[in-house]
């Protein structure tokens, strides 16, 4: 009697045995297999969220098909890794146990905003105030020319004021990294007296190959005492940077007594005029080796570049003509 006892208990231990090895494989397999996700998908997992919170998260986005699998998977690993909040790029058919590991990883998207060269701190400002992704109101006063234009990567959540401040640690790197390295003799000798020539720079040609020519220009203007006469000092002038000046210079505004009117007054303006790159940067203390004093459009997107006033006098009529004729 004792013996079938022991032999039904033995039974029944086996079977427990079995069907818990049963199960175990079955989970290991199911966590492991294709996911039913058709195609990639964005989630955003909230900070402090549970894992069953993510766990429903999940399957309402249809990354996986029951939260008990998510929760199984979470029971076989054994990495203690936890789970990290942020928004996540789900690959299509990902398996429970590959989502788990990319919610342990921290590996959320990254988002980018770019600055393009030559714009102002307003300007720049607008774009971060209007970044979808950001949070915060901005509450740092840049410095017009303190702001590195490029691209800037993100994650959801980052603040305004953050990307801002490594706008500006990176234009701080940059010229620590560009001044060492600037020509002998310069007419300037201070770095916001270069940034503000390169701003110039910036603004008065798009065509990278100038700019090395374009800032000999004035490098040679301030050699030889000239004025600079340059339109972008005097639109600054105007509208100190805050919106665009939407209508052409006219006589008017070449005469008008602000600081930054370059037709009137001698010298650099009294600061940059716009948040130059690292061409601009790089063009204006290392400005090739020239005696133009002169430039003008030349019908092409570039300009015609000359040592002498009636040379110079020449190159304009002939983008009058080229601009007439365009008209």
């Amino acid at each position: 009697m004792l013996r079938r006892i022991f032999l039904t208990f033995a039974t029944l231990i086996l079977l427990l045995v079995i069907a818990a090895g049963g199960a175990f494989f079955w989970a290991k397999h199911e966590v492991n297999a294709p996911g039913p996700l058709k195609s990639a998908t964005t989630i955003i997992v909230p900070k402090g969220a549970g894992a069953d919170t993510i766990a429903r998260l999940l399957e309402a986005q249809g990354v996986i098909e029951q939260p008990l699998l998510f929760r199984l998977a979470m029971r076989l690993d054994d990495s203690g890794k936890p789970l990290r909040a942020g928004e996540y790029e789900i690959p299509a058919g990902i398996s429970v146990i590959d989502v788990l590991a990319l919610l342990q990883s921290g590996k959320t998207v990254m988002r980018k905003i770019t600055i393009p060269e030559g714009l102002t701190v307003a300007e720049i400002l607008a774009l971060v105030k209007a970044q979808d992704g950001l949070e915060g109101q901005i509450s740092l006063k840049p410095a017009e020319g303190s702001l590195l234009p490029q691209t800037y990567f993100f994650t959801l959540g980052d603040t305004r004021d953050a990307v801002i401040q490594r706008m500006r640690q990176a234009m701080k790197e940059m010229l620590e990294e560009l001044w060492p390295k600037r020509k002998a003799g310069l007419p300037f000798d201070s770095e916001k007296e270069w940034v503000t020539l390169a701003s110039i720079v910036e603004k008065e040609t798009g065509v990278a190959s100038e700019r090395p020519r374009v800032a000999a220009v004035f490098v040679n203007r301030l050699r030889l005492n000239m004025r600079l006469e340059t339109d972008p000092t005097v639109t600054y002038g105007i509208t100190l940077g805050q919106r665009p000046l939407g209508r052409d210079l006219n006589r008017a505004d070449l005469q008008a007594p602000t600081p930054y009117n370059t037709y009137t007054m001698a010298g650099l303006p009294p600061g940059p005029i716009a948040n130059p790159g690292r061409a601009s940067l790089e063009a204006a203390i290392n400005p090739v080796d020239s005696k133009e004093i002169y430039f003008v459009a030349d019908g092409s997107g570039g300009h015609a570049f000359a040592e002498t006033l009636d040379q110079h006098n020449k190159n304009v009529a002939n983008w009058r003509k080229l601009r007439d004729g365009k008209k």
